[in-house]
């Protein structure tokens, strides 16, 4: 699935069943629903998942749990917003 595609499926009730978990948790928690989005990327144990689950309590404000998850996905905290953060992760995710 391409970017644009990606950002077409958050105007669907449904997530797409193509997409992975972590692209999974990304689309809920573009859609709002942190909650979904926080168990997906908690059920993983990666790099990438470590990254998504960073952005997430980026989102929420939680920034003392978020620098732990950064650290664990080996990045740190970016300066710039979270909708560019989203974008950068969905993206690299999506490949």
């Amino acid at each position: 699935m391409t970017f644009e595609t990606f950002i077409t499926s958050l105007a669907a009730n449904q997530v797409p069943e193509e997409l992975n978990v972590l692209q999974k948790a990304l689309w809920y928690a573009k859609k709002g629903d942190w909650d979904q989005a926080h168990e997906l990327a908690q059920s993983l144990h990666t790099s990438e998942a470590a990254w998504v689950h960073a952005y997430l309590h980026r989102a929420e404000g939680d920034l003392w749990n978020a620098d732990y998850w950064y650290r664990q996905a080996q990045k740190s905290r970016p300066a710039y917003s979270l909708k560019e953060e989203w974008e950068q992760i969905s993206k690299a995710l999506l490949g």
